[in-house]
């Protein structure tokens, strides 16, 4: 048997039934599949999300969580990419069982080899941001990342996702990077990160631009709030611009977009491990290039907060602060 935090209904963070410590049977590695040993986790937005909205059949238990370093203790016959012993960080597939157990199985083309240089917490807060915001910018809006010397605009670019967006486009393009923030201390965390200038979402996008006498973004990526910008954001994005994505807006009218052809794009790192696309392995690869830009003190890992040990109280603590929204990088737990 092994620990995890589920939960059986979709209730407040607020009551101690939300996420609670159960026991549940240890999996076994079959397929292409690797049974970690998770070490340390973080906690996304979709964590919250799902807990809030999916329900699991009566009587059973709901395990979450998509973010996870560990090491891996079994592997099913069709694996060829690790071996038992391997330190390993992955972002998980939403259609499976999550990362919030002490055993996890995983599909060993979604995973990538731990950065040596990070410990399981540091590497725990990076895989499902990296891998969104790696697609984002070279699978879905192909930043040419040679030759784009054009600029961009990342609307909450403080969070788990920005924080990790900005530095790739710092450090693997020739993008000038804007990015936004409200408060003091997300302002100082961006220009930590290496953004070029930071301007208030709070504010409108237009004036702030004219503020500080930018010229309009030829890439804008919106993480979230995008219901509240979507007007400044057709004023100000460049004719034959790309816009981008991640958030769920219940309405999102991109025909104002029309006059400027500008192109609109949405990225979830979970299409590929949900449909088990022909190019999956990609994100062990990207996974993997990204362990060596952190090795090479390119990237930093974006932890925000340590919550402690992973169980129920703390988690239940992390999912509160991140349904606040006024989480900086983000919140890794780690150990049992």
């Amino acid at each position: 048997m092994m620990k995890a935090i589920a939960y059986q209904e979709n209730l407040s963070i607020d009551n101690e039934q939300s996420l609670q410590m159960v026991e549940l049977p240890v999996p076994k590695a079959t397929g292409k599949d690797l049974l970690v040993e998770v070490k340390a986790i973080s906690v996304n937005p979709v964590d919250f999300k799902i807990r809030q909205g999916r329900k699991p059949a009566d009587g059973e238990w709901k395990v979450i969580g998509w973010d996870a370093a560990g090491i891996v203790k079994e592997i099913g016959p069709e694996v060829s990419l690790f071996n038992v012993g391997d330190e390993v960080w992955y972002a998980g597939d939403l259609t499976r069982s999550g990362s919030n157990a002490e055993f996890q199985l995983v599909d060993e083309r979604i995973v990538g080899r731990k950065p040596k240089s990070l410990s399981f917490g540091e590497a725990a807060a990076l895989p499902l941001t990296t891998l969104t915001a790696w697609e984002m910018l070279f699978d879905r809006m192909e930043v040419d990342r040679e030759n784009d010397d054009k600029s961009i605009l990342v609307i909450g670019a403080a969070g788990g996702v920005g924080s990790v967006l900005v530095q790739l486009a710092k450090k693997r393009t020739k993008l000038k990077v804007i990015g936004t923030a409200s408060r003091p201390e997300t302002t100082t965390w961006l220009a930590a990160l290496g953004v070029d200038q930071v301007v208030n979402h709070r504010n409108k996008l237009s004036e702030e631009f004219a503020k500080y006498a930018l010229e309009g973004p030829n890439y804008v990526v919106s993480l979230n709030a995008t219901e509240q910008h979507i007007d400044e954001i057709v004023k100000i994005i460049q004719p034959q611009g790309k816009f981008g994505f991640i958030d769920d807006p219940k309405v999102l009218n991109v025909m104002p977009f029309k006059t400027k052809a500008v192109s609109t794009h949405i990225e979830l790192m979970f299409t590929r491990s949900m449909f088990q696309t022909e190019d999956m392995i990609e994100q062990h690869n990207i996974l993997n290039a990204t362990a060596d830009l952190i090795d090479e003190g390119i990237i930093q890992t974006t932890v925000g907060a340590h919550f402690g040990k992973i169980n129920a109280e703390n988690l239940r603590k992390a999912h509160a602060l991140l349904e606040s929204h006024k989480a900086k990088g983000k919140i890794v737990l780690e150990g049992f």
